[in-house]
């Protein structure tokens, strides 16, 4: 088509509209083609004095058909470019600009034919360009007539959309007092919630404070009363001594039984009082180690020898394995003797028959102390409460004791650095194991 005159403008409008309607673009996108080619088209005659304009289809194999106009204009293009006296007309269409095409400067457009067209065949388009070249041209009046229709129709399309989105604002505005309500129902409750916590973290810290003034007046009271008890107590085992000397007036076998029942429940009294002191000054925090380096080859020679002359029964055998290289941990050597003492001695209370071994093995750069005896074993839910104060296993034989020595056991461990745990089962023996880091807490 020849764009020479005024009249021309709305010759190519039209044809650009049959086109994108041939094709099968959808209604806006046809009025939207249309629309951009009259305003390039106006552009172009004011500017060049017309353009030579063609309709194509470019068919890609690699993606959706196009339906392509090339404006070829009579003159060339000021500075060979061109620029839209419209900036909206660009987005019209998916391309508008200046191509070079067998050595000519056109000004082409483009559109993307919608996939649910019907498929544009070298036939097919035969048929469009029989189709098209056969129908004459409207006049101008008909292409006015025919853009009043379309912005009426555009207009009706802008107020329906308009009364959409008023309606959209509306809802829009109840939804948002609807969630200003909802906030403000949560930042109340929020707010309640944390007054709640607060009051309750204030109670918490109240009640620690109330706990730890009570541990604190119960380990002074148990260090006062064991150091009240221990000078009489210690004077009691003293006079018993006394009375059962040789040297002092002879006792009827009956006096001599009894002074013994007196000085056995004396020293058994001193031992309570000793072990009460001892759990006060760990529960206290004033038993702190002296860290040396200790020689545990030394330490398993001296259990050896305390120990084996306490053990009274003949069916039961007291067995300290030497440890291996290099035999040494950085510790405090008093705590760690009396915490392997106190396993010991429990160990050849509670067994009757069998044996009571102690080991060590160094395992993940720790020392593991081991315990092991061949006693009636203790059941799995028992295994933590056995480590609580006073407390001793429902069942077990009463061969003496105040149940504080496992309790103190597990606190000088951990103030070594350490862990002691459990591992028994009924009737398979039970395994204390004491585990210190090499180098020490």
């Amino acid at each position: 088509m020849a764009l020479r005159v005024e009249h021309d403008i709305f010759v190519v409008r039209q044809r650009g509209r049959e086109v994108a309607a041939a094709v099968g673009l959808e209604h806006q996108d046809q009025i939207r083609l249309a629309t951009a080619l009259s305003e390039v088209a106006r552009d172009l005659l004011r500017a060049v004095g017309g353009a030579d304009v063609t309709f194509a289809v470019d068919l890609d194999e690699q993606g959706p058909p196009r339906v392509r106009v090339d404006l070829a204009p009579v003159r060339p293009l000021p500075d060979g470019q061109y620029e839209p006296h419209s900036g909206a007309v660009a987005r019209l269409v998916d391309m508008l600009g200046v191509v070079d095409r067998e050595g000519d400067t056109v000004v082409r457009m483009s559109r993307r034919v919608p996939a649910s067209s019907q498929a544009l065949t070298p036939e097919r388009l035969a048929e469009l360009r029989t189709e098209l070249g056969s129908s004459a041209p409207g006049s101008a009046l008909d292409e006015l007539a025919s853009q009043n229709e379309q912005l009426i129709a555009a207009l009706d399309e802008v107020r329906s959309q308009r009364d959409e989105l008023a309606v959209l604002n509306e809802e829009l505005q109840e939804t948002n007092q609807g969630v200003m309500a909802l906030y403000n129902q949560l930042t109340e409750e929020l707010e309640a919630t944390n007054q709640g916590v607060v009051a309750l973290y204030a109670e918490l810290d109240e009640k620690s404070a109330q706990l730890r003034s009570a541990s604190e007046s119960k380990s002074r009271f148990l260090a006062n009363v064991s150091h009240e008890l221990r000078a009489p107590v210690t004077a009691v085992i003293g006079l018993s001594r006394l009375l059962a000397d040789s040297a002092s007036d002879p006792l009827t076998e009956e006096q001599a039984q009894q002074v013994g029942l007196i000085r056995s429940s004396a020293t058994d009294l001193l031992s309570l009082v000793n072990e009460l002191l001892d759990l006060a000054k760990a529960e206290s925090g004033r038993l702190e180690p002296n860290w040396t380096e200790v020689d545990l080859r030394a330490v398993f020679g001296q259990l050896r020898g305390t120990l084996r002359a306490l053990s009274t029964r003949t069916d039961v055998e007291l067995v300290v394995e030497d440890p291996p290289p290099p035999g040494t941990v950085r510790s405090d050597e008093v705590l760690l003797a009396q915490v392997l003492r106190n396993l010991l001695h429990n160990g050849l209370k509670f067994t009757e028959r069998g044996e009571v071994r102690l080991r060590a093995e160094v395992r993940d750069e720790r020392w593991w102390l081991s315990v092991v005896d061949t006693g009636a074993g203790i059941a799995p839910e028992l295994h933590e409460r056995i480590f609580e104060e006073f407390y001793q296993v429902p069942g077990s034989p009463r061969i003496g004791g105040t149940g504080l020595g496992l309790p103190y056991a597990r606190r000088v461990v951990r103030l070594l650095g350490g862990t002691l745990e459990l591992t028994s089962e009924p009737g398979r023996g039970s395994t204390f194991t004491v585990t210190l880091p090499i180098g020490g807490g």
